[in-house]
């Protein structure tokens, strides 16, 4: 089912200042910046070696899922994202057990990739994400 963990969102209020620990302390190698309309989201990549990134999600609007988080919970953790290679297939398999869906169907996310999210309670208050690349949607890590 999985094939790795592809990254760590870490929700924050303001991606320019979150760039300067990640970026010049960490050292972290910076991928590229998008905005995401479709979950008022802006977000930004930074490889964490190998295929594992991070990402920084910073809020567009005071009513987006982001915004929301930050202000019940503060910056921090947000989600654990695992790459899978059929994610219909797979939803529809966690479907069939029982497991609780935030996303009955894939839906599109950063780096156009399709992407669809467990309910916390089916990982012990752990928000997952599934997501499958697009064909020429990872980004270039060198």
């Amino acid at each position: 089912m999985v094939r790795k963990v592809d990254h760590i969102g870490i929700a924050v209020h303001s991606i320019e200042e979150a760039l300067f620990f990640y970026k010049d302390i960490l050292q972290l190698h910076f991928l590229g910046m998008e905005e995401v309309y479709a979950q008022q989201v802006k977000v930004a990549f930074l490889s964490a070696g190998g295929e594992t990134k991070i990402e920084l999600l910073e809020p567009m609007s005071a009513d987006s899922p982001i915004a929301k988080f930050l202000e019940n919970k503060g910056e921090g953790i947000h989600h654990i994202a695992f790459g899978v290679d059929d994610l219909s297939i797979r939803l529809e398999e966690l479907k069939t057990r029982g497991i609780p869906l935030i996303d009955g169907v894939p839906r599109k996310g950063a780096d156009n990739n399709r992407i669809a999210f467990l309910h916390p309670k089916a990982a012990k208050n752990v928000l997952v994400e599934l997501c499958e690349k697009s064909h020429g949607g990872d980004r270039d890590e060198s």
